[in-house]
């Protein structure tokens, strides 16, 4: 039996992403229904998820319709223990559910100010204070993941784990708004971009749709760096 996930535009939906992220990095499959946002329709799919009010939502092989990325993500990991949705050590699957759980909560400022957009790049968005202390925090809380769990690889626990598909966004707004990080912050952004689920993602975000002229800005573009351009 397979699961019914609810998302929003690829282009845009942040938090779809990550949803989505969760069943397609770990091999889990869904049947996936686009409710493009600001349409007619979009209201209407949505009622068909009751009592989600938000995308993406997702609905078991039972029927339990389950809201909320957090929540998703700890019933999948429930239900598919083999997937390795989060760390196997309990330290470093303590510190992943932390920081799935402050991205889930935090950094409105940078939600705001750079909302994603996976067919626009920019090569400054005047980023204001309160942005610029989110990317602090971000480099401050990866660089404590990776202390805490002794990570070497390209992720912040060991393995890709719901963490890193929690923050998968927020490298997408880095990468495309020109945000400033230190090295670290850099090559876990340019690991977002080469994995093969985002790229997926990104590719699907170039054609499924209309552009959605709220995400537009009015600050100077740039090309999309690669590899996230390319989807081999």
């Amino acid at each position: 039996m397979t699961y019914d996930l609810l998302i929003g535009d690829y282009a845009y939906s942040s938090w779809s992403l990550r949803g989505w992220l969760v069943f397609d990095a770990f091999a889990i499959p869904a049947r996936v229904t686009v409710a493009q946002l600001y349409c007619d329709d979009f209201a209407a799919k949505l009622a068909g998820f009751p009592p989600a009010r938000t995308v993406p939502v997702m609905r078991t092989p039972e029927g339990t319709v389950v809201p909320e990325t957090l929540a998703i993500a700890e019933e999948l990991a429930s239900r598919h223990p083999q997937a390795d949705i989060w760390p196997a050590a309990p330290a470093a699957r303590a510190v992943a559910r932390a920081l799935a759980a402050e991205m889930h909560a935090g950094f409105g400022a940078l939600r705001e100010h750079c909302p994603m957009n996976l067919r626009q790049a920019f090569a400054d968005c005047a980023p204001p204070a309160a942005v610029l202390a989110d990317l602090d925090r971000l480099q401050t809380i990866w660089g404590w993941a990776r202390a805490q769990t002794g990570a070497t690889g390209p992720w912040l626990c060991g393995a890709y784990s719901a963490a890193d598909a929690f923050f998968a966004p927020v490298a997408a707004r880095i990468a495309g708004y020109s945000l400033l990080v230190d090295a670290a912050a850099q090559d876990y952004v340019a690991a977002h971009l080469a994995h093969p689920s985002f790229r997926r993602w990104f590719a699907l975000a170039q054609t499924h749709g209309p552009d959605q002229p709220f995400y537009d800005r009015d600050w100077p573009r740039k090309p999309w760096p690669e590899p996230a351009l390319s989807t081999r």
